[in-house]
């Protein structure tokens, strides 16, 4: 093959392993390196594979991207922090709405896994004070409940990423990655 590869933005979302509306996102925010072609975005998979998806440097711990896991569920939140401290991050938890907005106060994170129903208050209602705290977090809703009312309200918002329960040990991974790839370059920048 002459030059490099160029992937179409399904493709990439398929190489990922992540929906094509995140691409896109990725893309806008300069975090997936990527040019502009006759109109259409193409992304280079070697770039992707070195700059995104390196995992062979070890971060030091305050270099560490922080996570918080928001969800009602004891056994998910331990699985969560479990899974994301053994592939490098540092993950924190919040039970309610008010325990996580609590800890966005105190500490700024990277990326915030929010579950769409807590006991205390709906997903979109604790995102839309999320954005009031941290503007711009990475947030990716997980949910085992299909309410497009709370979908439509959390979009109008913002851009997140869906992920569906029971969740998938290697999509979790391939999201954080993916969204915290450039993590490294912009904590040291």
């Amino acid at each position: 093959m002459n030059g490099p590869e160029l992937m179409t933005v399904k493709e990439t979302a398929a190489y990922l392993r992540i929906p094509v509306p995140t691409v896109y996102y990725l893309v806008q925010r300069g975090q997936l390196p990527a040019v502009q072609i006759g109109g259409r975005w193409r992304i280079r998979k070697e770039l992707i594979d070195r700059d995104v998806l390196n995992l062979s440097k070890p971060a030091v711990e305050s270099d560490k991207a922080k996570i918080l896991v928001v969800d009602d569920e004891d056994l998910v939140q331990e699985l969560m922090k479990d899974i994301l401290g053994r592939h490098g991050y540092h993950a924190d938890a919040a039970k309610t709405g008010r325990e996580a907005l609590d800890r966005l106060k105190e500490k700024t994170y990277d990326l915030m896994f929010l579950d769409i129903k807590l006991p205390d208050f709906d997903g979109d209602k604790i995102y839309e004070k999320v954005l009031e705290i941290q503007p711009a977090p990475h947030v990716i809703i997980i949910t085992g409940l299909a309410d497009s009312q709370i979908f439509d309200k959390i979009l109008t918002l913002g851009p997140v990423t869906v992920l569906r329960k029971p969740l998938k040990v290697e999509q979790v991974l391939r999201l954080a990655d993916v969204l915290l790839g450039s993590f490294s370059a912009v904590a040291k920048a």
